[in-house]
């Protein structure tokens, strides 16, 4: 269970946005201002990845706008992860995305995040780092799973709107609603005023 713990450090290589290929890409000197989202995706030139890559990066401008950073990482290569950045979106590739893909070839950051299925493929985990590297929050889905991006955008959001707060976010909650306070008192208001809503 990696949730209230630091994130796995790692150093690897990895393909920038850019398309840039460095070999000493290391996560906490790669965490926006306010954290990072390091998502795990089984394969390159398959069938849901290229939907959930993609709308990371139709969102990407949204993450970075809350401080947040976006790193992809399989078990693919480098030389993979940039050939299909190079094939067209209509050709079954994902095109020119905007944050890193990380190549972890060794499977070892896979199975530091625990997303390792049958020592060969990582699963569809998704982690929300804050800006120290703690695992705020984490989801994983089995292949066929697809995730939903706007979900984690929301995640993102009530990370940041408890840490700036210091209250926490019911069920539902989403940007610009009321929070509430970790107290009997604040839990009783909370719900005498929205348990409608719940």
């Amino acid at each position: 269970m990696l949730v209230t713990k630091k994130a796995p450090d790692f150093t690897a290589t990895a393909v920038l946005g850019n398309n840039q290929i460095v070999e000493d890409f290391n996560l906490y000197k790669n965490l926006g201002p306010k954290g990072a989202v390091v998502f795990f995706y089984p394969k390159d030139f398959t069938f849901v990845c290229p939907t959930e890559i993609i709308a990371f990066d139709h969102r990407y401008q949204d993450f970075k706008d809350r401080g947040i950073e976006v790193i992809g990482i399989s078990t693919d290569n480098e030389f993979s992860h940039l050939a299909w950045k190079n094939t067209p979106v209509n050709k079954g590739g994902i095109g020119q995305v905007k944050y890193p893909l990380v190549a972890d070839l060794t499977k070892e950051i896979s199975r530091n995040f625990d997303v390792l299925y049958a020592n060969a493929v990582a699963l569809r985990g998704s982690f929300l780092l804050d800006a120290d590297g703690t695992i705020r929050h984490m989801v994983l889905n089995d292949d066929a799973l697809g995730r939903n991006i706007d979900e984690m955008i929301r995640m993102v959001d009530t990370m940041i709107f408890t840490n700036e707060n210091g209250v926490v976010c019911p069920a539902g909650w989403n940007k610009n609603d009321e929070g509430m306070k970790a107290n009997p008192e604040g839990v009783a208001d909370y719900l005498g005023k929205n348990s409608d809503k719940l």
